[in-house]
């Protein structure tokens, strides 16, 4: 089962809430399960709104959505 730290959800404009799961990989985008978020491709989109990886964060850890929240 993967950890919030290895869950992370789209961030961008659109604000769709996404979570890439690496237990769920992307079907979609035909990723299969136990992909890890730093191993998809570079040109990897949100299966929800498009967004770019770059617009991901980890659900916890350093950098995640739940430390900005606690901000």
């Amino acid at each position: 089962m993967a950890r919030p730290e290895e869950m992370y959800q789209c961030q961008g404009p659109a604000s769709c809430g996404y979570i890439y799961n690496p237990d769920r990989g992307d079907k979609k985008r035909k990723i299969p399960k136990g992909t890890a978020f730093a191993d998809l491709p570079e040109d990897w989109t949100c299966p929800s709104c498009g967004m770019s990886k770059k617009n991901f964060k980890p659900l916890a850890g350093p950098g995640s959505v739940m430390e900005a929240q606690q901000q």
